[in-house]
Order: C-alpha cells, then structure tokens, then sequence
C-alpha cells in the first residue's frame, strides 16, 4: 500500500473524502485499482530516475531509503526491478595499480589489539586510522582518516605527496581539535604501519591518555571499518574523478567527506542514516542498531499480515 491508498493529496482521510462524495469505499478502490497504480509507479519510475542520476554510486538499497523519505512505502526489490529495468547500474571502476601503504617491518612496539571484542556504547570510545593512496594523473598522493567507530563520521584527515609519519600525525590532530576526547576514555586502533607505530605517534596518544590498539599480524579484517570507509571513497568520490594536483585532490577529498560521507551518505550500519543525523540521534535510538533490533515471533508475524 502506498500512501496514495491511505489518504488523499490534502492528507484527508480516503473516508472522510468517500462520504463527502457519497461514494462508498469500495468504489473508490474499484476505481484506483484501475487507473491510479499506473500513475504512481510512472510517479514512482520518475523519482527512483532522478534519485539515481543524482547519486550515482548507489545501489537500490540506498535509494530505497530515500524513496522512503520521499513517503513511498515501497521494498528493495521493487526499487531493484526498475533500477534493473531502466539501467540504472551503481558505477564501479577498479583502479589498474595499487602502491602499498603499510610498511610493518620496523623495531617499534606492537601494541596488543583493544578493539576485537570492544561493545561501543557511544561516540569518542573507539577511533580507527588508515592510509591510503590517491591517483593523480602522473603520481600518487596518500589521504590518512581517523574515523569514529560507534558513528562511522570521519573526525580526521589530511592528505599529503609523502607517508612520512606527519601526515598520520596531521589527520589525528585535526581528530583531536574537533573531538576533544575525555582523558582514560578512548580507544585508538590502526594497522601495525610505522607511521602508527613510531614514537611521534604513540606519543600523541598517550599524552592525551589515548589507549594505542594494532591490528593482528597477517589480519587486515581487524581493521575493517577503516577499510570499508576507503572502499566507500574510492568508489563513490575517487574512482569516478580526475585530479590535477595535490592542491585539487585535497580540495575535492575534503568536500566528499565533509560535505557528502559525514552530513548526506546513508549508512546501512546506522539504519540508514548519515554518521552526523546518527550522532544526533537520541541516547534511547542510538543504543538500538540496526543489527540488534529484535526479530519479530512467528506469532506476531502472523498477526501482522
């Protein structure tokens, strides 16, 4: 049922209208069975398109939800039939060379990995960190993000021509100007590179009281939210784009994470809000997620239908 079904365009009730009318209910939905579905699918049709064009890396659950928000009550597969049906393919490019970023092998400690079974309960308990590269048309540049992991929002972030520890060390202090994290409270985790490892790093966290966390050796998975972020630019914002320079990448980078990833992109982890609408969010609806809402009984299945 759509909300063409419910009620009328004024948001008067379908009987309020049918009695003023003198129309019983039931000829009214003779009558819209017949002629108003053709109308709201073309309606429907024309949104999904501009929807889409306007997003063009996402896929039809992310449009869904904005249709939703649109007030169509429709499901996935319905949006997925017309994206399926007009071409409306999410865009995906696969970059020919990836230079590494990681360098573990050097004679700083370790630190054990925190994170592996950390139950978040709220924002600042929990930063990730990685680096990754950037395709200019004749060099690479590196971005490195701090990222909260309770909201996913990315908190920093720097880009540089070089991997020296200063770019990390930049991303993290911009994390720190805007968070302004409680002492003793966070946890802060990132792969074993020597940019995370050496001395200038740890140091900054720990005159913060910021507890250092590395992934496992041989274990990339341990820092996979940090990993789907870079997946999530590289596709969405990287991929699709041409930089002139290290001046245009960071200009362009930065309005992707400022503007689009942390304020506009629907996360499915955050039922399908922005990391900014989530931290938003009242303390009740937060500590709900999407993965921890309970699943509805056979019984109560039942009754629904």
């Amino acid at each position: 049922m759509t909300r063409l079904q419910g009620e009328g365009s004024s948001g008067v009730s379908i009987e309020r209208l049918c009695a003023a009318a003198g129309v019983s209910r039931a000829s009214y939905y003779r009558q819209w069975a017949s002629a108003s579905p053709g109308r709201e699918e073309t309606q429907l049709r024309d949104l999904v398109q501009r929807l889409a064009l306007a997003e063009r890396f996402y896929g039809y659950r992310r449009i869904t939800e904005l249709v939703r928000r649109q007030g169509f009550a429709v499901n996935r597969k319905r949006i997925a039939r017309i994206m399926r049906e007009d071409n409306l393919l999410a865009l995906r490019r696969k970059p020919a060379f990836r230079p590494a970023t990681t360098d573990s092998r050097h004679a700083f400690t370790v630190w054990p990995n925190l994170a592996r079974r950390l139950i978040l309960t709220t924002m600042d308990q929990l930063w990730v960190a990685d680096i990754t590269y950037v395709r200019l048309d004749e060099a690479f540049v590196y971005l490195a993000v701090v990222l909260d992991a309770f909201s996913r929002k990315a908190v920093g972030w720097a880009m540089a021509d070089h991997l020296r520890a200063s770019l990390a060390i930049e991303a993290l202090e911009m994390a720190l100007t805007i968070r302004r994290p409680a002492p003793g409270g966070l946890i802060h985790h990132s792969d074993r590179g020597v940019q995370y490892a050496c001395g200038d790093y740890i140091d900054r966290l720990l005159a913060h009281d910021i507890q250092p966390s590395m992934s496992r050796a041989g274990c990339p998975w341990d820092n996979a939210m940090a990993e789907s972020f870079m997946k999530t630019l590289k596709a969405e914002e990287v991929d699709g784009s041409a930089y002139r320079d290290l001046n245009d990448a960071t200009a362009r980078i930065g309005q992707f994470i400022e503007a689009v990833y942390n304020r506009q992109r629907l996360h499915s982890a955050l039922r399908y809000l922005s990391p900014e609408e989530f931290e938003a969010q009242p303390i009740r609806l937060i500590h709900n997620p999407v993965d921890r809402v309970p699943r509805p009984t056979a019984a109560a299945t039942t009754v629904a239908n």
